[in-house]
């Protein structure tokens, strides 16, 4: 890390580039240290105030009732107001709706369903380091992470195999461009006739879950499932940014890789460092619901509140020597898949696909060796590679 600034351009923050080609660490441990609670003023997006010590966001995490998430979670530009799914979905409600959505989802993400699926997973990952070995030479982004990790919720959703490929297409669209997957025509036209069949037919899945269950005693409506199906489908960038994020983060702290594979008890530990490491959501947002003070500065009703996560997973406070990859780090109380109410769902399912990938790698002996320049998300939502080709190498038999 370079030493610390004096003068930063605080407003860069929102800029995709610096999260591209720049160093956002830089900014943030500066702004950690001399303006933790920091105001922005309205331009193309609308004021916020940006939190960057671990202590607070965990603290805002924990509070649902002064900070909601029912206007939306992500930074908007100010012309589009509160995002239009405010309230109808899991990531964009307040207790006690949000109790009652994740009611409906939670048996699906349970470490026992989750441990039922482990051979799927297993089998999933099997495949695409087969194909990625055939190659030769493949983008671990197009051809690992992003198959496994969308493969894998869509079975949980309730979509066949065989439509498992056009699925992960429409949705490559809209993650290149970074719009919502409701906007993407052939996607959505397909999950309303998937529902309807579920209507008609429920199956053992979530969307039959979703479709047949009910909140305040009342059916979900159509556009509300969609949304929902639309969420835990979006989430999947995250985790194939981690699984990105973690294999990049081996390549270049090779004697970790060699760590882990003279010692395989180090395998959950490295998970959690991987999470930490990557923080692939780069922000989360809340809204204020009433006046208080905040380290000293005056939060209002209605204000914007930015949870920058990378930033308190490296907060020196809570972490020793933070920007050291370190797979027998303890301990680890990293934030990566938030905290409190919002506690990812699929958190258990995260560690495993991270914990298969890696298992099947070290048990496949293959050589993986960084085989081009690696290119990064251009965005404030999420970060990571968006492009990571590498060279996957068999091992020889004498």
């Amino acid at each position: 890390m370079a030493a610390t600034i004096t003068s930063p351009p605080v407003s860069a923050l929102v800029d995709p580039d610096l999260h591209a080609d720049g160093d956002p660490h830089e900014l943030w441990r500066w702004m950690r240290e001399f303006t933790p609670v920091h105001r922005h003023e309205a331009g193309e997006l609308p004021a916020f105030w940006s939190l960057t010590r671990y202590e607070d966001i965990r603290a805002v995490y924990r509070d649902p009732a002064t900070y909601s998430s029912a206007r939306g979670v992500l930074l908007r530009p100010a012309r589009l107001g509160d995002d239009p799914g405010g309230g109808l979905t899991l990531a964009l409600s307040d207790p006690p709706r949000h109790k009652e959505l994740r009611a409906l989802m939670a048996d699906w993400f349970t470490t026992r369903s989750v441990r039922a699926l482990e051979q799927t997973v297993r089998d999933a990952t099997r495949r695409v380091l087969a194909r990625a070995v055939e190659r030769g030479t493949c983008d671990v982004v197009q051809d690992i992470a992003g198959p496994l990790s969308l493969s894998v919720i869509c079975g949980i959703i309730g979509v066949p195999q065989p439509d498992h490929e056009a699925v992960y297409e429409w949705c490559e669209d809209a993650f290149a461009t970074h719009t919502s997957l409701a906007a993407h025509p052939q996607l959505m036209e397909y999950f309303m006739e998937l529902l309807y069949a579920r209507m008609a037919e429920p199956a053992d899945d979530l969307l039959s879950s979703l479709v047949n269950g009910t909140v305040h005693g009342e059916l979900l409506p159509e556009h509300e499932i969609l949304l929902n199906c639309e969420n835990l489908i979006g989430a999947t960038e995250n985790g194939r940014l981690a699984l990105v994020g973690g294999l990049l983060a081996f390549l270049q702290h090779p004697d970790q890789w060699r760590q882990l594979d003279r010692d395989r008890a180090l395998l959950p530990g490295a998970v959690e460092e991987i999470l930490r490491w990557t923080s692939s959501a780069t922000h989360s947002m809340r809204t204020a619901t009433r006046p208080h003070t905040l380290r000293g500065r005056r939060i209002e009703e209605g204000e914007r509140v930015v949870l920058w996560l990378p930033s308190a997973n490296r907060d020196e406070d809570v972490f020793d020597d933070p920007y050291r990859f370190d797979i027998a780090r303890r301990p680890n109380r990293h934030i990566a898949l938030a905290s409190g109410e919002h506690f990812c769902i699929g958190s258990t399912l995260a560690r495993a696909e991270l914990r298969i990938l890696l298992t099947e790698l070290l048990d496949s002996g293959c050589s993986v060796e960084q085989a081009g320049p690696v290119t990064r998300v251009r965005s404030i939502a999420v970060n990571g590679p968006a492009t990571l080709p590498v060279r996957l190498t068999p091992r020889t038999t004498p």
